[in-house]
C-alpha cells in the first residue's frame, strides 16, 4: 500500500463514536439561557456542555485605577460543577481553594476575548465572563472560549442598544478546538476516552480568520514530529471554521 492510500485510509477510519479523524462532534449554540446576565449561551459539543454568561459593570480593577491604566477590562471565571463527571467532583469552593486547572483555564478563556477586544471601546467598565461546566467529555475549555464569544457579543449588543457603549468592541470572532494524536493518527476534538490515551494532546485558539492566538499542550507520552504539528494545526482550523459558522447562525453575523 502506498503512502497515500495509507494517509486515505486513516483520515477515513471510524472512531469509537463513528467520527472520521478530521470530523468534530455536534457543536450547538442556544441563546438566552441565563436571563440576568447580558448574554448568555449553552454551549454544546458533543457531550460536554458549557453555560456561558457575560455581564458589563461600571468600574475597573483596582490595579488599573492604581496604575491609571485607560480603558476597561475584560476577565473569565470558570467552573466544573460537581454533577459535571462522574464520580461526582468536589465543589472548590467547599475545599477553600480554586485549583490550578481551573485558574489555567479561566486565564486561557481571558486571554483568549482580551486578543479580540477593543478595550479602549469599553470605557472603565469590566466585562465579566462566567463559564460553568454542566457535562464534561472532552474540550470544556475549547467550548467554553468558542461560547463565550457568543455571549460576550450578546452583552455588548445589549450595551450598545442601552447607550452605555458606542460601536463594537470586538475587532474579531474567536474559537478554539482540541485536536491530538491517538494510536499514531491525528484526531480533531477529541472525547475524554481519546484524551486520556493521547500521546499528544493540543488545544488551539484561532481568530475567525484563521490567525492563531493560543496554542496550549504538548507531548503526553511520545515525542511528536513537525508534520505531525502541522496535521494537527490543520484538524485544528477545520475545527474552529466549523466553530466560526455555528457563531455566525447564532448571532446573525
Amino acid at each position: 500500500m502506498d503512502s497515500g492510500t495509507e494517509q486515505h485510509s486513516s483520515e477515513t477510519m471510524a472512531r469509537a463514536d463513528g467520527r472520521r479523524a478530521d470530523e468534530p462532534r455536534r457543536m450547538g449554540l442556544r441563546v438566552d439561557v441565563a436571563p440576568n446576565a447580558g448574554g448568555s449561551v449553552l454551549a454544546v459539543l458533543g457531550g460536554t456542555r458549557v453555560i456561558c454568561a457575560a455581564m458589563l459593570e461600571e468600574g475597573v480593577p483596582r490595579w488599573m485605577r492604581e496604575q491609571q491604566v485607560e480603558g476597561g477590562w475584560l476577565t473569565a471565571e470558570y467552573s466544573l460543577l460537581p454533577y459535571a463527571t462522574s464520580p461526582r467532583k468536589m465543589r472548590e469552593s467547599s475545599m477553600g481553594r480554586i485549583s490550578g486547572r481551573t485558574m489555567e483555564i479561566q486565564r486561557m478563556i481571558g486571554r483568549a476575548l482580551r486578543a479580540v477586544t477593543d478595550l479602549d471601546a469599553l470605557g472603565a467598565r469590566t466585562l465579566w465572563v462566567d463559564c460553568d461546566v454542566l457535562s464534561a467529555d472532552g474540550g470544556t475549555r475549547t467550548a467554553a472560549i468558542s461560547g463565550a464569544y457568543v455571549a460576550a457579543v450578546l452583552a455588548l449588543r445589549r450595551a450598545r442598544d442601552e447607550g452605555r457603549i458606542a460601536g463594537n468592541p470586538f475587532q474579531h470572532s474567536v474559537a478554539a478546538i482540541g485536536v491530538g494524536v491517538v494510536g499514531g493518527r491525528a484526531l480533531l476534538d477529541l472525547t475524554y476516552a481519546e484524551d486520556a490515551i493521547a500521546d499528544v494532546d493540543m488545544n488551539v485558539v484561532m481568530t475567525g480568520d484563521g490567525r492563531l492566538i493560543e496554542v496550549q499542550g504538548g507531548a503526553e507520552h511520545a515525542p511528536f514530529t513537525e508534520d505531525q504539528w502541522r496535521d494537527l494545526l490543520t484538524l485544528a482550523r477545520r475545527g474552529t471554521e466549523a466553530w466560526c459558522r455555528v457563531q455566525r447562525e447564532t448571532i446573525g453575523e
